[in-house]
């Protein structure tokens, strides 16, 4: 224990009264372990869509500039007056960013989970990840295989359990096949392996040829690209191969549920035999579960009156699932964690790469394919 760093770098978020975003790296206190606990030193941490509301509010990033926080580099930008209402539950706090990451166990409480852990790579879903060391309870830790790097573990959480929530929910609510939107994402193409490993029919759709040819080149079988002209009959053709009837939409705005509702209803009235002026009876859902346009979301009520359409998220998920559910899924995500589950990154920042102009410009375009990684003990000594 004598050689836990007392202090540790945290990047955080802050929304101030006068309708400024502030992001800067605080030095925090590093917890000693209770008996049940443990510190783990964070190597890698995903930026994830998830985390980039936190960190940058509804800051107007065409404002963005670099000011130094006691003599540490960050970042400044305006918030425009009409969207301080929405940041008012915020005002004032700095708060902590970063969902998830891994890195090894540097000191463990007395108790016998904690010590186990001692020297091990683990992954957690701690809060704060973008930070130097965390301190979290033991059995919150998720055990590497030992051949695994921090890396390798970095997106063990959101992007795993969130593709495997999908699949676990088409199966509680009676549907046969998935649509899945912006397929082509890390997210996309770890669910496609999933779909493929598991026999689960998966329709992906994505915005352009590169993006299809992503995934079929990964072994995707059903793959349309919203940006063709045949786009509405390779939808439906594919809903008719595969029985689809559950949609899970990353994008939120514009007119592309209703598109997927209207298509499966088209596929659904075919099958019916007799004509009803209130549609099939075959229930179609989708779920948003991202907001990469965050425009209205357009529903065209050409889909008949047996349909859903809600939002999901993975915390409500797991809770519903209960501690078994999740640590089914969990202990998937270790065993499969260099195949089914491996994610790929465009590049690797430092905490003070991160809050370079130029790098909040490109990882917060979202772009389909494309994924960052923080690496807090690197470029930043210890404090």
């Amino acid at each position: 224990m004598s050689s836990l760093p007392s202090t540790g770098l945290q990047l955080r978020s802050l929304v101030t009264a006068a309708g400024k975003l502030e992001l800067s790296l605080a030095e925090v206190p590093v917890t000693a372990p209770a008996a049940d606990e443990v510190v783990v030193r964070l190597d890698a941490a995903p930026l994830n869509p998830s985390d980039l509301g936190l960190l940058l509010g509804a800051a107007d990033l065409s404002t963005l500039r670099v000011q130094d926080f006691d003599g540490r580099p960050g970042a400044v930008a305006d918030i425009p007056a009409q969207r301080m209402p929405m940041m008012a539950a915020r005002v004032g706090e700095a708060m902590p960013v970063g969902n998830e990451g891994a890195g090894e166990v540097i000191a463990a409480g007395a108790g016998p989970a904690a010590q186990a852990l001692l020297g091990k790579i683990v992954a957690v879903l701690p809060g704060g990840s973008y930070s130097q060391y965390r301190t979290v309870k033991a059995d919150a830790c998720l055990l590497l295989p030992p051949d695994a790097t921090a890396v390798d573990g970095a997106s063990c959480f959101v992007n795993p359990l969130t593709a495997l929530g999908m699949v676990e929910t088409m199966r509680r609510e009676g549907h046969t096949g998935l649509v899945h939107t912006a397929a082509a994402s890390n997210l996309g193409q770890m669910l496609n392996r999933i779909c493929l490993k598991d026999s689960v029919p998966l329709v992906n759709i994505v915005r352009s040829p590169a993006q299809a040819k992503t995934l079929t080149d990964a072994g995707a079988k059903f793959v349309c690209d919203s940006s063709s002209p045949s786009f509405t009959n390779d939808l439906e053709a594919a809903l008719d191969a595969t029985g689809a009837t559950l949609a899970f939409d990353a994008i939120g705005g514009g007119n592309l549920v209703s598109a997927i509702l209207t298509a499966m209803e088209k596929v659904a009235s075919r099958k019916a035999g007799a004509y009803s002026r209130y549609g099939s009876t075959t229930h179609k859902q989708a779920y948003i579960y991202g907001g990469l346009d965050l425009g209205p979301t357009v529903l065209n009520r050409a889909f008949g009156m047996a349909w859903g359409l809600g939002g999901w998220l993975l915390t409500p998920f797991l809770a519903k699932i209960g501690p078994e559910g999740a640590a089914a899924l969990r202990a998937r995500v270790a065993a499969e964690l260099k195949t089914t589950f491996a994610s790929h990154y465009t590049a690797e920042l430092s905490l003070a790469d991160a809050l370079k102009p130029e790098a909040i410009a490109a990882y917060n375009r979202k772009a389909t394919g494309e994924k960052y990684l923080i690496t807090p003990n690197k470029g930043l000594g210890a404090r």
